[in-house]
Protein backbone atom coordinates (compact mmCIF):
# COMPACT_ATOMS: atom_id res chain seq x y z
CA UNK A 1 0.00 0.00 0.00
CA UNK A 2 1.37 3.62 -1.14
CA UNK A 3 1.18 6.53 1.62
CA UNK A 4 0.13 9.63 0.06
CA UNK A 5 1.74 10.91 3.58
CA UNK A 6 5.25 9.44 3.14
CA UNK A 7 8.07 10.27 1.18
CA UNK A 8 11.89 8.42 1.59
CA UNK A 9 15.35 10.30 1.12
CA UNK A 10 18.21 8.02 0.81
CA UNK A 11 22.00 8.94 -0.05
CA UNK A 12 24.70 6.98 -1.86
CA UNK A 13 28.00 7.21 -1.95
CA UNK A 14 30.06 4.48 -3.69
CA UNK A 15 26.76 2.30 -2.92
CA UNK A 16 26.68 0.28 -6.42
CA UNK A 17 27.21 -2.40 -4.31
CA UNK A 18 23.92 -1.94 -1.76
CA UNK A 19 21.18 -0.14 -3.66
CA UNK A 20 19.71 -3.40 -5.18
CA UNK A 21 19.28 -4.99 -1.42
CA UNK A 22 17.86 -1.50 -0.23
CA UNK A 23 15.38 -1.38 -2.68
CA UNK A 24 14.32 -5.51 -3.11
CA UNK A 25 13.08 -4.82 0.74
CA UNK A 26 11.80 -1.53 0.11
CA UNK A 27 9.67 -3.66 -2.65
CA UNK A 28 8.29 -6.27 0.10
CA UNK A 29 7.29 -3.34 2.43
CA UNK A 30 3.29 -3.47 3.57
CA UNK A 31 3.89 0.76 3.18
CA UNK A 32 5.18 2.50 0.66
CA UNK A 33 6.17 5.87 0.29
CA UNK A 34 4.64 7.98 -2.73
CA UNK A 35 7.95 9.66 -3.58
CA UNK A 36 11.42 8.54 -3.17
CA UNK A 37 14.47 10.90 -3.51
CA UNK A 38 18.13 9.65 -3.99
CA UNK A 39 20.89 11.87 -3.45
CA UNK A 40 23.82 10.78 -5.16
CA UNK A 41 26.80 11.99 -2.87
CA UNK A 42 29.72 11.59 -5.64
CA UNK A 43 30.53 10.41 -8.93
CA UNK A 44 28.97 6.58 -9.21
CA UNK A 45 25.21 5.72 -9.98
CA UNK A 46 22.22 5.83 -8.65
CA UNK A 47 20.08 3.12 -9.20
CA UNK A 48 17.34 2.46 -12.04
CA UNK A 49 13.73 1.22 -10.79
CA UNK A 50 10.67 0.20 -13.12
CA UNK A 51 8.58 3.13 -13.16
CA UNK A 52 5.61 0.57 -13.39
CA UNK A 53 5.80 -1.08 -10.05
CA UNK A 54 8.37 1.71 -8.20
CA UNK A 55 6.71 5.07 -6.75
CA UNK A 56 7.92 7.79 -8.51
CA UNK A 57 12.13 8.96 -8.28
CA UNK A 58 13.52 12.02 -8.20
CA UNK A 59 17.99 12.24 -8.36
CA UNK A 60 19.87 14.27 -7.13
CA UNK A 61 23.96 14.13 -8.61
CA UNK A 62 26.01 16.27 -5.80
CA UNK A 63 29.51 15.47 -7.01
CA UNK A 64 30.52 18.04 -4.46
CA UNK A 65 29.67 15.48 -1.58
CA UNK A 66 28.42 17.98 0.60
CA UNK A 67 27.64 15.50 3.20
CA UNK A 68 24.92 13.07 4.92
CA UNK A 69 23.01 16.23 6.65
CA UNK A 70 23.21 18.64 3.65
CA UNK A 71 22.22 15.48 1.35
CA UNK A 72 19.51 14.63 2.70
CA UNK A 73 18.55 18.39 3.61
CA UNK A 74 18.22 18.91 -0.17
CA UNK A 75 16.23 15.64 -0.71
CA UNK A 76 13.64 16.77 1.61
CA UNK A 77 13.20 20.25 -0.46
CA UNK A 78 12.57 17.80 -3.34
CA UNK A 79 9.59 15.70 -1.94
CA UNK A 80 6.36 16.89 -2.80
CA UNK A 81 4.41 18.77 -0.45
CA UNK A 82 1.83 16.16 0.35
CA UNK A 83 4.71 14.61 2.69
CA UNK A 84 3.95 15.11 6.02
CA UNK A 85 6.34 11.94 6.86
CA UNK A 86 9.46 11.29 5.80
CA UNK A 87 11.96 7.82 6.03
CA UNK A 88 15.62 8.59 6.26
CA UNK A 89 17.52 5.91 4.84
CA UNK A 90 21.41 4.94 4.28
CA UNK A 91 21.37 2.61 1.64
CA UNK A 92 23.13 -0.64 3.34
CA UNK A 93 19.79 -0.28 4.98
CA UNK A 94 17.29 -3.52 4.66
CA UNK A 95 13.55 -3.33 6.03
CA UNK A 96 11.50 -5.69 7.48
CA UNK A 97 7.85 -5.66 5.12
CA UNK A 98 6.34 -4.02 8.79
CA UNK A 99 9.16 -1.63 9.90
CA UNK A 100 7.54 1.37 8.05
CA UNK A 101 4.37 0.67 9.60
CA UNK A 102 4.82 0.23 12.68
CA UNK A 103 7.13 3.29 13.26
CA UNK A 104 4.18 5.35 11.52
CA UNK A 105 1.56 3.86 13.29
CA UNK A 106 3.49 4.98 16.81
CA UNK A 107 3.32 8.26 15.76
CA UNK A 108 0.72 9.26 17.90
CA UNK A 109 1.52 7.50 21.15
CA UNK A 110 3.73 9.94 22.87
CA UNK A 111 2.87 13.89 22.05
CA UNK A 112 5.21 16.33 20.51
CA UNK A 113 6.54 12.99 18.64
CA UNK A 114 8.85 14.49 15.31
CA UNK A 115 11.59 11.53 15.42
CA UNK A 116 10.58 7.99 15.05
CA UNK A 117 13.47 4.95 14.94
CA UNK A 118 13.10 1.46 14.95
CA UNK A 119 15.35 -1.39 16.30
CA UNK A 120 18.63 -1.35 14.04
CA UNK A 121 20.33 -5.42 13.74
CA UNK A 122 23.33 -5.77 12.69
CA UNK A 123 24.11 -8.04 9.89
CA UNK A 124 24.76 -11.08 12.30
CA UNK A 125 21.59 -10.50 13.88
CA UNK A 126 22.69 -8.44 17.14
CA UNK A 127 21.07 -5.39 18.55
CA UNK A 128 22.99 -1.68 17.48
CA UNK A 129 22.31 0.54 20.47
CA UNK A 130 20.49 3.29 17.96
CA UNK A 131 18.46 4.65 20.80
CA UNK A 132 20.83 7.11 22.79
CA UNK A 133 20.83 9.80 25.54
CA UNK A 134 22.51 13.31 24.75
CA UNK A 135 26.54 13.08 25.53
CA UNK A 136 26.97 15.28 27.75
CA UNK A 137 30.13 15.65 29.67
CA UNK A 138 29.56 12.78 32.65
CA UNK A 139 28.22 10.36 30.57
CA UNK A 140 30.60 11.51 26.93
CA UNK A 141 33.84 11.44 29.43
CA UNK A 142 33.01 8.16 31.33
CA UNK A 143 32.06 6.75 27.76
CA UNK A 144 34.92 8.15 25.84
CA UNK A 145 37.37 6.55 28.36
CA UNK A 146 35.86 3.30 30.06
CA UNK A 147 33.56 1.96 27.12
CA UNK A 148 36.48 0.02 25.29
CA UNK A 149 38.10 -1.33 28.67
CA UNK A 150 34.98 -1.42 30.84
CA UNK A 151 32.06 -1.91 28.60
CA UNK A 152 29.10 -2.15 31.37
CA UNK A 153 29.58 1.27 33.33
CA UNK A 154 27.47 3.05 34.61
CA UNK A 155 28.29 6.09 31.80
CA UNK A 156 27.96 3.53 28.96
CA UNK A 157 24.94 1.75 30.07
CA UNK A 158 23.28 4.98 30.48
CA UNK A 159 24.49 6.78 27.22
CA UNK A 160 23.50 3.29 24.97
CA UNK A 161 20.06 2.78 26.45
CA UNK A 162 18.59 -1.04 27.77
CA UNK A 163 17.49 -2.67 24.62
CA UNK A 164 15.84 -6.38 24.68
CA UNK A 165 12.51 -4.50 25.38
CA UNK A 166 9.31 -4.48 23.25
CA UNK A 167 8.26 -1.20 24.86
CA UNK A 168 8.42 2.42 23.34
CA UNK A 169 10.65 4.83 25.18
CA UNK A 170 11.61 7.89 24.35
CA UNK A 171 15.61 8.97 24.02
CA UNK A 172 18.22 11.64 23.53
CA UNK A 173 18.84 10.96 20.06
CA UNK A 174 17.75 8.17 17.23
CA UNK A 175 20.88 6.79 14.73
CA UNK A 176 20.87 8.57 11.39
CA UNK A 177 21.10 5.06 9.31
CA UNK A 178 17.55 4.80 8.88
CA UNK A 179 14.85 7.26 10.52
CA UNK A 180 11.24 8.59 10.05
CA UNK A 181 10.96 12.45 10.75
CA UNK A 182 7.77 14.70 10.81
CA UNK A 183 8.34 16.46 7.85
CA UNK A 184 7.16 20.31 9.60
CA UNK A 185 8.99 19.71 13.07
CA UNK A 186 12.20 18.50 10.48
CA UNK A 187 12.01 22.32 8.70
CA UNK A 188 11.42 23.94 12.13
CA UNK A 189 14.29 23.27 13.79
CA UNK A 190 16.14 23.56 10.44
CA UNK A 191 16.88 19.99 9.50
CA UNK A 192 20.63 18.35 9.81
CA UNK A 193 22.89 20.91 10.62
CA UNK A 194 25.19 20.97 7.44
CA UNK A 195 27.76 22.15 9.21
CA UNK A 196 28.51 18.49 10.10
CA UNK A 197 30.16 16.60 6.94
CA UNK A 198 29.43 13.47 8.55
CA UNK A 199 29.04 11.83 12.29
CA UNK A 200 26.85 13.80 15.32
CA UNK A 201 24.32 15.13 12.94
CA UNK A 202 21.85 12.79 14.30
CA UNK A 203 23.12 13.75 17.55
CA UNK A 204 22.50 17.27 17.41
CA UNK A 205 19.06 16.74 15.39
CA UNK A 206 17.76 14.96 18.28
CA UNK A 207 19.24 17.48 20.66
CA UNK A 208 17.63 20.66 18.90
CA UNK A 209 14.39 18.69 18.52
CA UNK A 210 14.06 17.77 22.14
CA UNK A 211 15.08 21.75 22.94
CA UNK A 212 12.28 22.57 20.55
CA UNK A 213 10.04 20.57 22.59
CA UNK A 214 9.42 17.54 20.20
CA UNK A 215 10.40 13.79 20.97
CA UNK A 216 12.40 11.00 19.63
CA UNK A 217 11.05 7.38 19.95
CA UNK A 218 12.54 4.68 19.45
CA UNK A 219 10.13 1.72 18.26
CA UNK A 220 11.73 -1.64 18.41
CA UNK A 221 8.92 -3.71 17.17
CA UNK A 222 9.96 -2.29 13.80
CA UNK A 223 13.25 -3.87 12.55
CA UNK A 224 15.78 -2.74 10.18
CA UNK A 225 18.98 -4.97 9.52
CA UNK A 226 22.32 -2.26 8.48
CA UNK A 227 25.30 -4.07 7.02
CA UNK A 228 27.19 -1.03 7.82
CA UNK A 229 29.55 1.25 7.19
CA UNK A 230 30.04 0.20 3.55
CA UNK A 231 31.70 3.31 2.21
CA UNK A 232 34.20 3.96 5.41
CA UNK A 233 35.72 0.66 5.74
CA UNK A 234 38.28 1.14 3.29
CA UNK A 235 39.43 4.45 5.66
CA UNK A 236 38.63 3.49 9.30
CA UNK A 237 41.59 6.12 10.37
CA UNK A 238 40.13 9.18 8.40
CA UNK A 239 36.74 7.82 9.78
CA UNK A 240 38.17 7.99 13.30
CA UNK A 241 39.49 11.58 13.07
CA UNK A 242 35.95 12.43 11.17
CA UNK A 243 34.07 10.93 14.08
CA UNK A 244 36.24 12.78 17.02
CA UNK A 245 35.89 16.47 15.20
CA UNK A 246 32.56 16.09 14.94
CA UNK A 247 32.18 15.27 18.57
CA UNK A 248 34.55 18.08 19.13
CA UNK A 249 31.81 20.51 16.91
CA UNK A 250 28.95 18.88 19.09
CA UNK A 251 30.11 19.54 22.09
CA UNK A 252 31.00 23.14 21.36
CA UNK A 253 27.42 23.51 21.16
CA UNK A 254 26.52 21.88 23.93
CA UNK A 255 28.43 24.24 26.19
CA UNK A 256 28.31 27.05 24.62
CA UNK A 257 28.93 29.86 27.02
CA UNK A 258 31.78 32.18 27.59
CA UNK A 259 32.31 30.74 31.28
CA UNK A 260 32.40 27.53 29.53
CA UNK A 261 35.45 28.29 27.63
CA UNK A 262 37.61 25.81 29.70
CA UNK A 263 35.61 23.32 29.65
CA UNK A 264 35.54 23.54 26.10
CA UNK A 265 39.27 23.70 26.05
CA UNK A 266 39.91 20.54 27.84
CA UNK A 267 36.99 18.55 26.11
CA UNK A 268 38.64 19.19 22.93
CA UNK A 269 41.74 18.06 24.07
CA UNK A 270 40.69 15.27 25.48
CA UNK A 271 39.00 14.34 22.18
CA UNK A 272 42.13 15.09 19.94
CA UNK A 273 44.44 12.96 22.03
CA UNK A 274 41.42 9.90 21.98
CA UNK A 275 41.01 10.68 18.21
CA UNK A 276 44.77 10.22 17.30
CA UNK A 277 45.39 7.16 20.07
CA UNK A 278 42.06 5.57 18.55
CA UNK A 279 43.91 6.64 14.54
CA UNK A 280 47.12 4.97 15.30
CA UNK A 281 45.69 1.50 17.10
CA UNK A 282 43.51 0.75 13.57
CA UNK A 283 46.54 1.85 12.16
CA UNK A 284 48.40 -0.64 13.59
CA UNK A 285 45.85 -3.47 13.39
CA UNK A 286 45.58 -3.31 9.16
CA UNK A 287 49.29 -3.75 9.06
CA UNK A 288 48.96 -6.98 11.38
Amino acid sequence: MIDSALGLVVVGYQSDAVWDSFFSSLATSDLLPSAIVVVENGPTVAPALDPETSPPLTILHRPDNPGYGAAINAGVKLLPGGCEWVAIANPDVTLSPTALAVLLGAKDNFPGTAILGPQIQTASGQIYPSARAIPGIRIGIGHALLGNIWPRNPWTLRYLGAYGSANLRTAGWLSGAFLVVNRAAFMDIGGFDENYFMFFEDVDLGFRAKAAGYRSVYVPSAVVTHSGAHATRSSASKMVMAHHRSAEFFLAKLYPKRIQGLLRFALSLGLRLRAVIESRRIQRATKI
